[in-house]
Order: structure tokens, then C-alpha cells, then sequence
């Protein structure tokens, strides 16, 4: 093939890789400008992501693990401990649509926030809740949200506020689990996947504990 033929011929496919590109960008939405990050640990990060990616004003939720020490961490190794790691969700939020302090208390009525144990029926450090902060601002509203689910509970708020620190994304299979189509064998039975997450949630207790604590004021609970 000559030089001029092979020219011929690779313009038009460069053209339509182009024109492909282009539609993909503009078919993604990019981020609004000043959107800002609040990363939390509500035990199952599978709940969390869910319960969030439903809030209006809020961009995205992703899976993932924190507060520890150990770099890259696997689901494994977090789920059997000794890594320090959180199981915890980094939601993405516009703050001209939903505020912080929205979120913070939305966040401590979506848990049991009195157990320092785990979450529901899942125990062990890696269920813990916590919130993460970058700076003294966000400490002081973490601190405030805090303090006001302890007044308006009557009952100890031990979940921590800690300093954020690297934020490892959990593996593709986790993210958006809620939602998944695809079938999965679990201990009750095959089932599609968000199916499955329905299934594992009712079993937990997750809304059946927070109801129980937080009445009409639980954001998610049967969600």
C-alpha cells in the first residue's frame, strides 16, 4: 500500500474515532465546578452509596476503604482486619444544591451511630461508622452534626471524627452493587445482583434498627 493510498484510507477512520470521542465526552456530565467530597463509613458501603446516590444535589458516591495504614487494600484483607481500614463511601456532592451540614445529619440518621462495634449484622472494626474531615471547618460541622444526633437521640453518639486520609476505591464488582443486573449465588440462593442486595439488606436489619432509633426522622430506612 502506498504512502497516498494508506493516507486514504486512515483519515476516514481517524474522522469517525474522532467524531466518536466527541459524542462520548458530551455524553458523560462533568463534575459542577466547586463540588466538594464527604467521606464517611456507615458499615456495608454497598447501603451507604445507595442511600446517597439518591440525594438530590449529590454527584456520585464510590466504595471504598480508609483509616488504615495499609496501601491498596483488598476487599479481603480489610473484611478479615488488621488493616485499619474502614469499609467507607467518598460522595461527591454540589454544595449550591445540598450542604454539608445536610449531609452529615442525614448521614448519622442513617446509621446506629450509639454502636461501636460494627453496623447491624455486620461486626468487626471494618463496620464501624465514622466521619473523615480535611480541616478544621469541616471538623467543627462534623463536630456540630455530632452533637446534635446526640441531643436529639438521647443516647451516646460514639462514632468518631477522624482525619481523612488516603481514600483506596474499592474493587469495580462493589461499586454501584445496588443496582447490578448481574446474577449472583449468595446464601439466599441465585438472584441478580441488585436483587440480592435487597435480599442481604431486610436480613441485616439495617432499616429495622435505624426506624427503631431515629422514627420518622431516618432519611433511607426502606429505601
Amino acid at each position: 500500500m502506498t504512502r497516498t493510498v494508506y493516507l486514504d484510507y486512515i483519515k476516514p477512520v481517524l474522522l469517525l474515532t474522532l467524531i466518536t470521542l466527541v459524542a462520548m465526552l458530551r455524553a458523560v456530565p462533568a463534575p459542577a465546578a466547586g463540588a466538594e467530597t464527604l467521606t464517611v463509613a456507615g458499615g456495608c458501603f454497598w447501603c451507604v452509596e445507595s442511600d446517597f446516590e439518591s440525594v438530590p444535589g449529590v454527584i456520585g458516591a464510590v466504595s471504598g476503604y480508609t483509616g488504615g495504614k495499609a496501601t491498596n487494600p483488598t476487599y479481603d484483607q480489610v473484611s478479615k482486619g488488621g488493616t485499619g481500614h474502614y469499609e467507607a463511601v467518598q460522595i461527591t456532592f454540589d454544595p449550591a444544591r445540598v450542604s454539608r451540614e445536610t449531609l452529615l445529619n442525614m448521614f448519622l440518621r442513617s446509621v446506629d451511630p450509639t454502636d461501636a462495634d460494627g453496623q447491624f449484622c455486620d461486626r468487626g472494626d471494618s463496620y464501624r461508622t465514622a466521619i473523615f474531615v480535611s480541616n478544621k471547618g469541616e471538623k467543627a460541622q462534623a463536630a456540630k452534626a455530632k452533637a446534635n444526633a446526640q441531643a436529639a437521640l438521647g443516647q451516646t453518639v460514639v462514632t468518631p471524627i477522624l482525619q481523612q486520609s488516603t481514600f483506596y476505591p474499592a474493587e469495580a464488582y462493589h461499586q454501584d452493587y445496588y443496582k447490578g443486573d448481574k446474577l449472583v449465588f449468595t446464601r439466599f440462593g441465585p438472584k441478580r445482583q441488585k436483587n440480592a442486595y435487597k435480599a442481604y439488606r431486610k436480613a441485616c436489619g439495617r432499616d429495622a434498627r435505624v426506624k427503631q432509633l431515629w422514627g420518622k426522622d431516618a432519611p433511607f430506612a426502606g429505601s
